[in-house]
């Protein structure tokens, strides 16, 4: 007579994955601020969407004139801007509400799709179909922009900084300024120098103040007026391409001054600290 024993190896596992249950996050469902960062990745890749479709490939099937197209690139770079928005506004209600365990990963990989795949893309796009362009070089450039997003990212996971702060200049702004490099329609080696810098920003140990209170509501302001200066621009309307231009400069002018500003901020603050420092020896 054969005795069949019982298999108590299912009846162990089941039991271990009940034990483990209580283990998991408090919330792994979505909240109003993980929704608004969805909203953000949403914006990024429907911006690769429109450059795609918009400028790229009229380009490769000879349909459209050479260069950007106007409408195209302006939704582009609207939804990016509208990506900012969002990513400006989850942090906001984050503080005031809640995230769920998710928010932190769902907000760097919203970033890296709308802040680092998004401008790299149109970086990449406007190499190839603009007359002047060298199509490598632009390729070389944008890959740096990824990087620098990626590694921007990963060290902001794994760092901690002084409340209030971000240590390089922060994607969104770097996003925003290479998009507006390439707006400006400089000659192609100005423009490559310019893109290659900011990524040299973002991965930088320059100290950025974070968008809250009045400097948010400055960063939402200034979006806003920035999208209207693309709409008037694709809308041609009289000077919407000197406004466009204008705002774009302004944008290169604020990325290329701020790190200055802050650098020289925080060296008066070390300043002050040793002086500080030595008065009390005394």
């Amino acid at each position: 007579m054969t005795v069949i024993e019982p298999d108590t190896t299912e009846s162990t596992w089941v039991s271990e994955l009940e034990e483990d249950g209580p283990d998991l996050p408090l919330s792994t469902r979505l909240s109003i601020a993980d929704a608004l960062t969805l909203g953000n990745a949403i914006c990024g890749f429907m911006a690769v969407y429109f450059t795609t479709t918009g400028v790229l490939v009229p380009h490769l099937m000879g349909d459209g004139n050479s260069g950007m197209s106007k409408s195209s690139a302006a939704n582009a770079v609207t939804l990016m801007l509208m990506a900012s928005v969002f990513d400006l506004f989850d942090g906001l209600v984050a503080r005031k509400l809640r995230s769920s365990a998710m928010g932190a990963e769902l907000d760097n990989l919203s970033d890296l799709i709308s802040f680092g795949l998004a401008p790299a893309y149109f970086v990449i796009v406007w190499g190839l179909v603009t007359d002047d362009a060298h199509g490598k070089v632009a390729a070389v450039a944008a890959v740096l922009v990824v990087l620098a997003v990626v590694l921007r990212l990963a060290r902001f996971s794994c760092t901690t900084l002084r409340d209030g702060v971000f240590q390089g200049m922060p994607s969104p702004f770097g996003a925003m300024t290479v998009v507006s490099l390439v707006l400006l329609e400089l000659p192609f080696v100005p423009t490559i120098i310019g893109i290659v810098g900011v990524a040299w920003l973002m991965v930088s140990r320059v100290e950025y103040p974070k968008p809250r209170g009045r400097l948010a509501l400055i960063t939402f302001c200034w979006t806003i007026v920035s999208m209207g200066c693309l709409a008037a621009w694709t809308l041609g309307v009289p000077g919407g391409h000197q406004l466009l231009q204008a705002g774009c400069a302004l944008q290169c002018t604020a990325a290329a001054f701020l790190p200055c500003f802050a650098t020289t901020r925080r060296v008066n603050t070390m300043r002050a600290a040793r002086r500080e420092a030595r008065t009390a020896t005394r």
